[in-house]
């Protein structure tokens, strides 16, 4: 593995990590949707991961099993933010991060 490679995996697990720190003491998606602070940084960290996988498919394709997903989600994030729907964050916070996070901690060996 390259040391841009490690970089990338490194990033996307620093940033998994953060999200799921900046989470912990929220139990309900309503409490995390009326969380501005909270909301803004999530989708910063997200949009990191989003770039973070862009970057490793190209170097490879097979490089994360729903790569396509998450790239596409990070240029919604960007480039049409008003259209994003909290509960899709939500979602992705609950069901898809820490899935993620052992994905790329198993990859990157750490």
């Amino acid at each position: 593995m390259t040391d841009r490679t490690n970089k990338y995996y490194s990033d996307i697990v620093q940033s998994a990590e953060l999200i799921l720190d900046f989470t912990k003491d929220i139990s309900s998606f309503s409490q995390y949707q009326n969380d501005l602070k909270t909301k803004s940084a999530v989708e910063r960290q997200l949009s990191i991961i989003g770039e973070a996988v862009s970057q490793l498919r190209r170097k490879d394709s097979d490089a994360l099993q729903k790569a396509q997903q998450i790239v596409s989600f990070r240029n919604r994030l960007i480039h049409a933010y008003s259209t994003i729907d909290d509960s899709i964050v939500w979602a992705i916070i609950k069901n898809h991060l820490p899935l993620l996070h052992s994905e790329v901690k198993e990859k990157s060996g750490k």
